[in-house]
């Protein structure tokens, strides 16, 4: 392998979130759909599945690993990943990750996954290959992870301290969002109880999933998502995972003040906290 890439300094107080993708399982076009949404010009209403990089003064970290994952780091001239975060096992939020086969080469070492048992679970048994005792035929023949368990306790990563948010995700899944600094990302949730409300207290921007207008049993809706904004009470509030019933500008022109929809490419800055603080 290649030496270890030494990230660029920058201010350690400061990171930036990109949204690779903020759409449904399915994508914003759906395929073989003829609805406005889909057939939309404006690239706003172009969403790819679900995924936002945080670049940290310690290296860029992941947040899941969509199958979108290749088009999404192109398109952001993302060239590392230097650690993954998972927020749960799904397969839009999972099925990218041979794509981060790359990255070993140029990290020097295998690349960080911070998950929970049930994902690491998951994981092993969908790329078993990952973890096989085989010898690899030749160098990135698979994926080199390194699984790093964690649970609902805050996160040492990259130099920074990650707050897992324990979430529901409909009556079956347990899911994390997560809180870096003044920044909290809570995708795929219909339901975040109340003591992880006041984990999320005092953040800046937040980062919820909103699917549709109308309810669904496993996904906040439009109006849910407004609901629990308002219990948050952050500065700023974005929707992401939106399915294609919502139209980029139309949706955007009727939110509250203070909330709006999230779009693939967006970026924002966070304030850090440190691990150490």
């Amino acid at each position: 392998m290649q030496m270890a890439f030494v990230p660029e300094a920058s201010d350690p107080g400061q990171g930036v979130a990109t949204f690779l993708g903020t759409g449904t399982s399915v994508g914003v076009p759906a395929i073989g759909c003829d609805c406005e949404v889909c057939q939309s010009n404006d690239p706003k209403n172009n969403r790819t599945r679900c995924a936002i990089t945080v670049r940290l003064p310690g290296g860029t970290l992941l947040i899941d690993t969509p199958p979108d994952l290749r088009h999404q780091l192109i398109r952001e001239r993302i060239r590392l990943i230097h650690a993954v975060l998972y927020t749960h096992e799904h397969a839009d939020h999972l099925f990218g990750l041979d794509d981060l086969r790359l990255m070993p080469f140029r990290l020097g070492h295998p690349v960080p996954m911070y998950c929970t048992e049930v994902v690491e679970r998951q994981i092993r048994a969908a790329y078993s290959y990952a973890f096989s005792d085989r010898e690899d035929t030749h160098p990135g023949a698979t994926p080199k992870l390194e699984p790093v368990r964690i649970d609902e306790s805050p996160q040492s990563i990259l130099g920074v301290r990650v707050l897992p948010i324990p979430m529901k995700h409909g009556p079956h899944f347990d899911v994390f969002g997560y809180r870096i600094g003044d920044f909290a990302y809570c995708t795929d949730t219909n339901s975040i109880p109340a003591a992880s409300i006041e984990r999320l207290r005092g953040v800046r921007t937040f980062v919820v999933g909103a699917l549709r207008d109308e309810p669904h049993p496993t996904h906040f809706n439009i109006d849910q998502a407004i609901e629990v904004a308002r219990k948050v009470g952050a500065e700023r509030t974005l929707l992401t995972h939106t399915g294609h019933q919502l139209e980029y500008s139309v949706t955007n022109s009727r939110l509250p003040d203070g909330i709006e929809m999230a779009f693939d490419g967006l970026q924002v800055p966070i304030v850090l906290e440190s691990a150490s603080a």
